[in-house]
């Protein structure tokens, strides 16, 4: 389940916005806490991983950079990581289509903050990982994933085949060595 959402400026950690949570939890409120000080060092550091996930205690934090913004969402640690990502993409093309130019001149904190309307409703089509919306979402991923991998299975075939064509053009004589040996190795 999503638990928070938080946006923020990548070079100066400065909030942007975060979405509002009604539960309050110590183990949640020291996973935000968390949370920020990790916006603050992906701040300071030269060339951070632009998406990432994190485990601390029963939820895991994931973010995904995009231009000078950071995108984190705090979810429960048996929520589907593929799913924590699609949710951040979408909040992240909404924000960017919004304020794109805006975000470098914003001198003070949760200045987007009405962008948290966004967030709830987005927030709440990715509640339960088993509405309609969300398994397909999953699958399109699988889907993916299995085309990928049946293009690279079909191109190792073709490979094979190809040395296999071009060890026999190359060598004709050894089309007759191989049949021995397997005359040999049959007997």
């Amino acid at each position: 389940m999503v638990r928070v959402t938080m946006i923020a400026r990548l070079g100066d950690g400065l909030p942007l916005c975060e979405g509002l949570d009604s539960e309050k939890s110590t183990d949640l409120d020291v996973c935000k806490r968390q949370a920020k000080t990790l916006i603050r060092k992906l701040g300071n550091t030269t060339r951070p991983e632009p998406k990432l996930s994190y485990e601390s205690g029963p939820f895991v934090v994931h973010y995904l950079i995009h231009g000078s913004v950071v995108y984190v969402v705090v979810c429960d640690r048996n929520y589907p990581k593929k799913l924590a990502f699609k949710y951040l993409e979408e909040i992240q093309q909404e924000f960017e289509n919004l304020y794109r130019g805006e975000v470098d001149t914003v001198a003070r904190p949760y200045a987007f903050i009405k962008f948290d309307t966004f967030i709830q409703k987005t927030r709440k089509l990715y509640m339960d990982t088993r509405t309609q919306r969300n398994m397909l979402k999953l699958s399109e991923e699988l889907n993916e994933v299995q085309q990928i991998m049946t293009r690279n299975i079909q191109e190792v075939l073709g490979q094979g085949e190809k040395l296999d064509r071009a060890s026999r053009v190359s060598c004709p004589t050894c089309k007759g060595q191989r049949m021995e040996h397997a005359i040999l190795r049959a007997l």
